[in-house]
């Protein structure tokens, strides 16, 4: 109201075609002669810049206590106040889905996949990371009406990744995995990484089955696309046939 009211005071009043009298200008009317994001936009990007700020700050500052804290006692009887955390999540909500999933490519995801060169992953593991990032997007996509029963129901796995129409979380490890594997190979006997990867260790190795190692990993995944030869060493000097096992491996499709 206040920010309409001052453009009404800047663009003035317009002529009716039918009439001929002078009239206020409709608040549409308004925003396309201002043609910029009104005043509600920019606080709430400005919030949002805020709240990325206040997040990367960790917890040896006091803004960043206050954002995560929770105050003590009990909570006054009544509806309880609108928080500045609630205004967060709204201002998310109205994001786009394409915005949403950029967010999730470029904040999220490289969060949570540090380090993943060197992860040895269980079948059970990889189970766990698909759940979670299902689970993002369907935060990010939402639901969708059922065109039999005309409910609305969450979306399938297929639904999703064809959405996502990106390589999965899987997709993601296995190909840095194969990428790291390579660079770490062509070290030479000089560098600790290399002696780490191509050494044994000493002693007995403990009763039971044995656990899976990162090497069985790389294995894997290169059989998955379709490499047969024993030694991926070797493989790894050849930097073209390795480029292309990790394209592979990040744009392979498996159920």
């Amino acid at each position: 109201m206040l920010e309409n009211k001052m453009l009404r005071k800047i663009f003035g009043t317009k002529r009716d075609e039918v009439t001929g009298e002078w009239r206020k200008l409709h608040n549409a009317e308004l925003h396309a002669l201002y043609s910029s994001p009104d005043i509600i936009r920019n606080i709430k990007f400005r919030r949002l810049r805020w709240t990325e700020h206040v997040a990367c700050m960790g917890e040896s500052r006091n803004a960043y206590n206050v954002f995560v804290g929770r105050p003590e006692g009990k909570m006054p009887s009544g509806r309880p106040r609108r928080r500045w955390e609630d205004n967060i999540k709204m201002d998310l909500s109205l994001l786009s889905k394409n915005l949403k999933v950029r967010m999730y490519k470029t904040a999220i995801l490289p969060v949570v996949l540090y380090g993943c060169e060197t992860w040895t992953l269980t079948l059970r593991e990889e189970h766990r990371l698909r759940v979670f990032e299902n689970k993002v997007l369907r935060k990010i996509f939402g639901a969708k009406r059922d065109e039999v029963t005309g409910e609305w129901r969450k979306l399938h796995n297929a639904e999703l990744h064809a959405l996502y129409s990106s390589p999965d979380i899987i997709r993601n490890i296995k190909s840095r995995r194969l990428r790291w594997a390579g660079h770490v190979a062509r070290k030479g006997e000089s560098r600790n990484a290399y002696r780490v990867l191509v050494g044994r260790p000493e002693g007995k190795r403990p009763l039971g089955r044995p656990r899976r190692r990162w090497e069985d990993n790389i294995k894997v995944d290169l059989r998955e696309v379709g490499y047969d030869g024993r030694d991926w060493i070797n493989l790894a000097q050849d930097r073209d046939r390795r480029r292309a096992y990790v394209r592979a491996a990040m744009n392979l499709r498996v159920p």
